[in-house]
């Protein structure tokens, strides 16, 4: 047996714990439903702020900000979107 394959095999076996998941830990899941979650609450504060504006019950640099937040969370969104076409795009040029 070849020493350096003995000593992989230790070295893999030392950082195995490292890769396993945490029980109790956040999945993907759970974090993109509270990404989406952010993202809706975000835009629903933009909303309300614009109509609160519309009835002069707002300071206009609270509905700047706020709209501003808006449109930086759908242009992040956007952003995301075209990454993952473009990925999916990607695979499908593979060849099988």
């Amino acid at each position: 047996m070849d020493i350096r394959a003995l000593t992989a095999a230790q070295k893999y076996q030392a950082a195995r714990p490292a890769t396993e998941p945490i029980p109790g830990g956040r999945t993907a899941g759970d974090a993109l439903r509270d990404l989406g979650r952010d993202f809706a609450t975000t835009l629903q504060e933009g909303e309300d702020m614009a109509r609160a504006a519309m009835t002069g019950s707002v300071d206009p640099h609270a509905l700047v900000q706020a709209l501003s937040q808006a449109e930086l969370a759908v242009e992040t969104v956007v952003t995301v979107r075209d990454k993952v076409v473009e990925a999916y795009q990607e695979i499908l040029r593979m060849p099988v």
